[in-house]
C-alpha cells in the first residue's frame, strides 16, 4: 500500500501535472503548425515558385529502376531513393516551431519581470540587554 500512496503524491505534485499540459498542448500544437506548413506555407511556395511543386514526392533514386515522375510510394517499392521533399517539410515545421517557442518564452520572461527591490527595512529595536546597558553607560557619564 505505500508505493501506491508514494506514486499518487508523486503523479499529484505540481510539475508532474505541468508536464502532462504541456504534452497535450505541444500535441495539438504541433497539429497546427504541421497544418499551417502543409495549407498554408507549401501552397504560397508553390505559388511563387510558378508551378504545382510538390515536396511530399521529391526524392533522389540511389539504385533500382523507378520511372521518372513517379509518386514516392511506387518510388520506394522499386529502388531505393532518397527522400529528400519530407524533410523539407519536417524541418520547416521544426523551424516554425521552434521560433514560435522562441517567441513565447521570450514573452513569457518580460512579463515575469523582476520585481523592484523592496526598500530597505528599517533596522530592528536593539536588544534589551543592549538599550539597559546604554542607559547605564549613560548615567555613568552624568
Amino acid at each position: 500500500m505505500g508505493m501506491m500512496k508514494e506514486f499518487r503524491e508523486f503523479a499529484l505534485k505540481g510539475n508532474v501535472m505541468d508536464l502532462a499540459v504541456g504534452v497535450i498542448i505541444g500535441a495539438a500544437f504541433g497539429k497546427i503548425v504541421d497544418s499551417l506548413v502543409k495549407d498554408v506555407i507549401m501552397p504560397l511556395v508553390n505559388f511563387v515558385a510558378g508551378g504545382q511543386i510538390d515536396f511530399a514526392n521529391k526524392y533522389f533514386v540511389l539504385a533500382g529502376t523507378v520511372a521518372p515522375g513517379a509518386p514516392l510510394a511506387e518510388a520506394q517499392k522499386a529502388g531505393t531513393v532518397l527522400a529528400w521533399g519530407n524533410f523539407v517539410t519536417v524541418s520547416l515545421n521544426f523551424i516554425i516551431l521552434a521560433f514560435i517557442i522562441f517567441w513565447m518564452v521570450k514573452t513569457m520572461n518580460r512579463l515575469k519581470r523582476e520585481a523592484p527591490p523592496a526598500p530597505p527595512a528599517p533596522p530592528a529595536p536593539p536588544p534589551e540587554d543592549v538599550v539597559l546597558l546604554r542607559e547605564i553607560r549613560d548615567a555613568l557619564k552624568r
